[in-house]
């Protein structure tokens, strides 16, 4: 690998997960693409690749993506539950959606979250770090050659 790929790698290892999240979704904005439909390929990729150890993904990041407007109250309740905030600041986290909700779950509880909040309508999805990384560079890596 270059100098210059190293160090990327390396600013990328010192990234907190909402800082990682900031930049795909940056990544996303500048560049015009979805950094989901990149995993797909990635899979693909590694899997012609060498076989390699897969590591179980165990924590992950909670996004609440879209709170219908009928629903709100109903999805704050969940959300204050989930995240042991006050009123206020539940709120207006709702209100901010898309929004990370908490970073770096457990694999059970994130998907327990997510089950409750789009059991009274709400969309979240579930994200693991090393894997919007991984979209990202491999996006990079396809669109600079």
């Amino acid at each position: 690998m270059s100098e210059k790929i190293n160090q990327i790698v390396e600013e990328l290892k010192t990234l907190t997960l909402l800082e990682a999240s900031e930049l795909v979704t940056q990544i996303e904005e500048t560049f015009g693409v979805d950094a989901s439909a990149a995993a797909g390929g990635a899979v693909v990729m590694a899997a012609a690749g060498p076989a390699e150890e897969v590591e179980e993904k165990t924590e992950f990041d909670i996004s609440l993506d879209e709170v219908p407007a009928d629903k709100k109250i109903t999805i704050l309740k969940i959300v204050r539950g989930i995240t042991g905030l006050g009123l206020k600041e539940a709120k207006e986290l709702v209100e901010s959606a898309p929004k990370v909700i908490q970073e770096a779950v457990a694999k059970d509880a994130a998907e327990d979250a997510k089950k409750q909040i789009e059991a009274v309508g709400g969309k979240v999805s579930l994200t693991y770090l090393l894997e919007i990384c991984y979209s990202s560079i491999v996006y990079y890596q396809k669109n600079s050659l």
